[in-house]
């Protein structure tokens, strides 16, 4: 590492932040965040036995870098998201899977309903659509694993009134022959619906089942393999919610820690951050505090012009996963505000919920 960069490396702070790694003529090839920059920036030039290959050549082109600090790591996190958008850094590309989105799709417009992957949502009429997906191949190993757990693994999807040859082996219930079978098809179908709308769980608890039956008889390959699928279907459950997220569009009300005496507001609109603010903790005036945040509240979500919706691209998915991430974890307190609770005569309702927000915040 040259001497200036090893210098720089040992001058970071101990912050919250974005990092952005600069090559031979100065190119920016490299955007990433840190809870505490410097240990994150020192990590990459240190144990190199244990990066990828990929980790490996970013860090051989590496000449120079740059930082910004952040309050908290919440908006390193959304700055960096910002960042790559603007920058489209070479690495940031190269270190994720190909820009392509995976759909799945129930088709309609087949002798009986399918379950298909595809690149594209189903166009065909009465078509159902889940996605998109940012990974294919957690989507075709979920997929997979509910097909088969479920014995749908039909080698003649297409026939009619004919049994296909894995039926024969057991891995086909059989509904290419028609009749009870079929019923029973169309039955799995809509629990393979309400699983990825999240309505039902049962598909899953039954690959977990397989799982643990697996591992009593000691047959730890097939257990292993069912943990797989349920990993897979669990990611998937995951994106599913965070695309309905997104699409929501909803009022979200954040405070953070800065530290002892400061505490961050923020002010998000779907997937994009509105407004923000640092507001003293040190000795809190309770009732001024839930003030001045209702008012932000109020001044900055119906001061807003209807947007049309945004298509769910892989950008916003990223964003809302960052979001999404964050309000599911512990490390501050969030409000979702409906619009309804914004109008006027509902003021004391919204005071309502911003007290409960300080409350959860303070542990009152």
């Amino acid at each position: 590492m040259p001497m200036n960069l090893t210098e720089k490396v040992a001058a970071l702070p101990l912050s919250p932040g974005v990092y952005l790694m600069k090559d031979s003529l100065g190119h920016i090839i490299y955007v990433g965040k840190a809870k505490q920059l410097r240990k994150r920036v020192q990590s990459y030039f240190y144990n190199s036995k244990g990066h990828s290959p990929k980790v490996n050549r970013l860090v051989s082109n590496i000449r120079d870098l740059e930082y910004r600090v952040t309050d908290t790591e919440f908006e390193a996190f959304m700055l960096e998201c910002q960042l790559i958008k603007e920058i489209k850094p070479m690495y940031n590309k190269k270190m994720k899977n190909p820009l392509a989105y995976t759909y799945i799709t129930i088709r309609n417009d087949t002798a009986y309903r399918q379950l298909e992957v595809g690149y594209d949502p189903g166009q065909a009429e009465n078509s159902l659509s889940f996605g998109p997906f940012t990974s294919r191949s957690t989507v075709e190993r979920a997929v997979q694993g509910i097909k088969e757990c479920q014995k749908i693994l039909c080698s003649s999807p297409h026939a009619q009134r004919t049994l296909c040859l894995n039926h024969s082996l057991g891995l086909c219930i059989g509904m290419c022959g028609g009749g009870e079978a079929l019923e029973k098809y169309n039955g799995i179908i809509d629990r393979i619906i309400a699983l990825l709308n999240g309505e039902d769980t049962g598909i899953l608890e039954d690959l977990e089942r397989r799982m643990d039956e697996a591992a009593e008889r000691y047959d730890f390959e097939a257990a292993a393999k069912y943990r797989d699928y349920v990993g897979a279907v669990q990611s998937l459950l995951q994106k599913e919610k965070v695309t309905r997220f997104t699409s929501e569009n909803q009022n979200i009300v954040v405070l953070e820690p800065v530290n002892e005496q400061l505490l961050k507001l923020i002010l998000i609109k779907g997937s994009r951050i509105l407004f923000r603010a640092k507001l003293e903790t040190g000795h809190p005036d309770m009732a001024q505090l839930q003030a001045g945040i209702q008012s932000a509240i109020a001044e900055t979500f119906t001061q807003l012009t209807p947007e049309p919706p945004e298509a769910v691209n892989r950008h916003k998915i990223d964003e809302a996963q960052i979001i999404y991430s964050y309000l599911k974890s512990n490390s501050g307190s969030y409000i979702l505000v409906p619009q309804e609770l914004l109008h006027p005569e509902h003021q004391s309702s919204l005071r309502g919920a911003v007290r409960e927000l300080l409350e959860n915040y303070f542990g009152l």
